[in-house]
């Protein structure tokens, strides 16, 4: 299996791209890795490690993607990028999957311009795993389409339970429905008019409605919403991630006894901190296209494009695409 990682796209790019992609090569997570970049500063960066020569090639790109440019313009007028030459191993065949901790915005367009959408697919969206108390979650659309119509979010929940169901092998993937209560009655005309479509579909387990307050106890296995209420709430629990660290922290260090304290809790809080932790997961899927592409968060570790290299090996594996095709080319 050949992964292509686009070496450019995280904030402290290549660093994290390299160390990662050769992590995941010891590791055995693929066969083979394309670093897609800038081949004199990738080629000096790799000088700093051993590993096996032939299973990390670099593939030159001239032109950087970055945070503040404009997704479809740059990816139409920056064909020479770390992002696009990465899809287009795709596209090609070399690769099966490409991971990237750039612009998501760019990411999704370039991959709609190299791979995309499946037939009957009206919009693709971003569908990320969501660590609970019990068991991952799938959340979807977490940013891709702010503005979503009753048949986008029944769209997403099959895409979601697909998901779910050859990912973690799972026969009957429990789907929920983002909302302020639990009631039918509650939510506004989109929300509502959803929750009517996807009781009637008969390919998915819809199992209600789910409140903010209840996505961190894993009771279900998909939980689906529009782009912007699920971008909201993705940064908020990220953001209240990292204060509960921080104030842990801080407590901590205030005398002797909180020390103590914390050297005896030290097992509860790693743990705790390995949950929350986004580089476990390693990205986010961008679903419904004709190819696989996995986001990564600007702020990537090694470990972080590790994980997404392993997450996008297992997407491979599990047939998803393939599967996702059947079901909207045949069935639909």
């Amino acid at each position: 299996m050949h992964i292509a990682i686009d070496a450019f796209g995280s904030d402290n790019a290549p660093f994290p791209e390299v160390e990662g992609a050769i992590i995941a090569i010891k590791e055995g997570l693929c066969d083979k890795i394309y670093l897609v970049g800038k081949q004199d500063i990738l080629a000096k960066e790799l000088e700093k490690f051993y590993y096996p020569k032939d299973k990390i090639e670099i593939v030159n790109a001239t032109e950087v993607i970055s945070m503040s440019d404009s997704p479809s313009r740059m990816v139409k007028k920056k064909k020479d990028s770390s992002l696009v030459k990465a899809i287009q191993l795709q596209k090609d065949g070399v690769v099966q999957a490409v991971v990237s901790a750039g612009n998501t915005g760019a990411v999704m367009a370039a991959s709609l311009f190299g791979y995309g959408r499946i037939k009957n697919i009206i919009r693709p969206a971003i569908a990320t795993t969501f660590p609970t108390q019990s068991h991952p979650e799938i959340i979807l659309d977490v940013g891709a389409n702010v503005e979503c119509s009753p048949e986008n979010l029944v769209q997403y929940a099959i895409l979601g339970s697909l998901y779910f169901k050859f990912f973690f092998k799972s026969k009957n993937p429990r789907v929920a429905l983002l909302n302020i209560g639990e009631e039918k009655s509650k939510g506004n005309e989109l929300v509502k008019k959803t929750y009517i479509k996807l009781e009637e579909n008969k390919d998915i387990n819809f199992v209600g409605n789910i409140e903010g307050k209840d996505l961190l106890k894993g009771v279900v296995d998909v939980v689906v919403c529009d782009g912007f209420v699920g971008n909201v709430m993705l940064k908020t629990v990220e953001g209240a991630a990292y204060s509960i660290m921080s104030i842990l922290k801080s407590e901590m260090k205030k005398d002797w006894i909180a020390k103590i304290g914390a050297l005896l809790s030290f097992p509860a809080y790693a743990y705790l901190k390995k949950k929350l932790d986004h580089s476990e997961y390693g990205g986010a899927l961008l679903v419904g296209l004709n190819g696989i592409s996995v986001v990564s968060h600007g702020r990537s570790n090694s470990k972080a494009v590790k994980n997404a290299v392993g997450l996008a090996a297992h997407l491979v594996e599990s047939g998803f695409v393939q599967h996702t095709k059947e079901y909207f080319e045949e069935k639909i």
